[in-house]
């Protein structure tokens, strides 16, 4: 099975690794051991799975087979004396793969006579079918006709067809102990079959699921608005059609004074959100505003109350708040030595605590507590661009702590503009809300009257620019001078007349604002 190597898709992939009774490592021979194959590996071995090592590319003159061995048995602790040498293009090893696979891997234990258990592998919705379920058959048979239940939410359907691919879907009669194949039963909501749920029968059901189900829990939000407001129907149809083959993403309607009608969505951490907004974007031809990603954070409010808040906007007044807790995250990264000066910068920068520094030859294995909030902005953007793209970067999600933590307003002409409001550690707080402001400053356009730009936390100001405001010369209509006290009377008049303006007046903040101060994060 070759599993996506990103952190946002580890639960998939360990439904993945739970259906099998092995792996194949494959690393690249040119590369070494990356962040994300060091997390896959270890869920394979938590899962017993045996492992065959497979090094690939070894064709290319950059291959080095020996010092990533040496680095395999460093870092993961796997013996590498049988490790088989593979190339994609020529071809070369693939037979002592395949030899390897029937030599090396157990078969699968199961008992065709007892009840049916089976694992929830992954669904799909196709158009003419409905859903259909990928299944990996523990114990029992699942054949045409048969009732079954799904155990996370206690609902019953009938079997309408089963089969296999090979590699086309083939219907075949019934599906035994050890084989994976497809089920289809009539459903037609994907967020009826969850990944890693226990499928048995009605007749005779297992007592105890299979361990390890967790519902998908989103971890990043941020809000979608169409920059043509003409588009909202569109973006709802199209998250709803995206929703169809992905019950991961969450979403809700959303109403922004500045940015009008969109959505706030949920998803499984960064990468998730750009497919899902890339998407969009490509397939339902929408020119998209993403707010500024922000993660979940737990309240405790002093009546006990306790609240889960995943909106600025929504953020209860800091008198009533007793304890703030953000998530924090396991950072894993592997970088070649010579970047580790900047890479420590960088996590000492986003308040991160040093685990663990371990040497593999020219490679460093770094080991981070990091609170999530400041890696989902660009962390690692600039992980990348400081390492030429030779760091990897893995994390798991590991518990909430408290953190001084404070909601960053920003208010234009005394009114507060919610879609740009954050949350954010007070130590930043001073110099986000002056970056803010001077962006704030270059991008809103002159009025007639003066406008003020400030960031605020609570009810104190932290940060002001002022946009000056256009200014007629009213002492032009005087002729020959005038007398001092007309003068007066015209600047006085001008004066009230501009604060009336003020009082009344507008302010549009146009898009490229909005799009010039999500940059600031980015």
């Amino acid at each position: 099975i070759d599993t996506p190597g990103h952190v946002d898709f580890s639960y998939e992939v360990s439904r993945s690794l739970a259906a099998c009774e092995g792996s194949l490592l494959v690393v690249d021979s040119t590369q070494g051991v990356e962040a994300q194959t060091l997390a896959n590996v270890y869920q394979a071995l938590d899962n017993n799975h045996e492992i065959i090592t497979v090094l690939n590319k070894s064709d290319l003159p950059a291959s080095e087979p020996e010092r990533v061995k040496s680095q395999i048995e460093d870092v993961i602790g796997i013996d590498t004396s049988k490790a088989i040498l593979a190339s994609g293009k020529t071809g070369e090893g693939v037979k002592d793969i395949l030899g390897a696979i029937v030599e090396s891997l157990p078969a699968p234990q199961g008992n065709i006579n007892d009840s049916l258990k089976a694992l929830l592998v992954d669904s799909w919705y196709d158009s003419y079918l409905g859903v259909v379920i990928l299944v990996r058959v523990i114990d029992g048979k699942i054949k045409k006709k048969d009732q079954i239940i799904m155990m996370s939410n206690n609902t019953r359907h009938d079997v309408e067809r089963v089969g296999i691919f090979s590699p086309k879907p083939t219907d075949i009669e019934e599906i035994g102990p050890g084989e994976i194949g497809f089920m289809v039963t009539g459903i037609k909501d994907l967020s009826d079959t969850k990944v890693g749920d226990t499928i048995t029968s009605f007749k005779n059901p297992v007592k105890k699921p299979l361990p390890g189900f967790k519902p998908s829990k989103p971890v990043v939000f941020c809000g979608l608005f169409p920059i043509d407001s003409s588009d909202y129907g569109l973006l709802r149809d199209s998250l709803a059609k995206l929703k169809l083959n992905d019950s991961s993403i969450e979403y809700e309607p959303e109403n922004s004074t500045a940015l009008g009608l969109g959505f706030r969505c949920g998803f499984l951490g960064l990468l998730h959100l750009e497919i899902v907004v890339q998407r969009l974007e490509r397939e339902y031809d929408i020119n998209l505003i993403t707010t500024t990603p922000g993660v979940i954070y737990k309240l405790e409010l002093n009546d006990g109350q306790l609240v889960d808040l995943q909106n600025p906007s929504s953020m209860p007044e800091a008198s009533l708040i007793k304890t703030f807790k953000e998530p924090w995250i396991i950072a894993t990264i592997i970088t070649p030595d010579e970047y580790l000066g900047s890479i420590i910068k960088i996590c000492e920068e986003k308040r991160g605590l040093q685990k663990d520094l371990s040497y593999s030859g020219n490679r460093v294995v770094l080991k981070y507590d990091m609170p999530l909030n400041e890696v989902v902005f660009d962390f690692y953007d600039r992980l990348k661009s400081m390492t030429s793209g030779y760091a990897s970067f893995d994390y798991e999600i590991s518990e909430y702590k408290e953190g001084d933590l404070i909601k960053l307003s920003i208010i234009v002409n005394e009114e507060p503009v919610d879609a740009l409001s954050t949350i954010i550690h007070k130590d930043f707080a001073q110099q986000q809300g002056r970056l803010i402001c001077e962006k704030l400053k270059d991008l809103i356009p002159r009025h007639q009257f003066q406008i003020p730009v400030q960031a605020a936390i609570g009810g104190k100001i932290i940060a002001r620019e002022t946009i000056k405001g256009f200014k007629k010369d009213v002492l032009t209509k005087i002729h020959g001078g005038g007398s001092l006290d007309r003068k007066r009377k015209l600047l006085d008049k001008q004066k009230k007349g501009k604060s009336r303006m003020k009082q009344f007046g507008k302010v549009e903040i146009p898009q490229e604002a909005f799009i010039g101060v999500l940059r600031i994060n980015k």
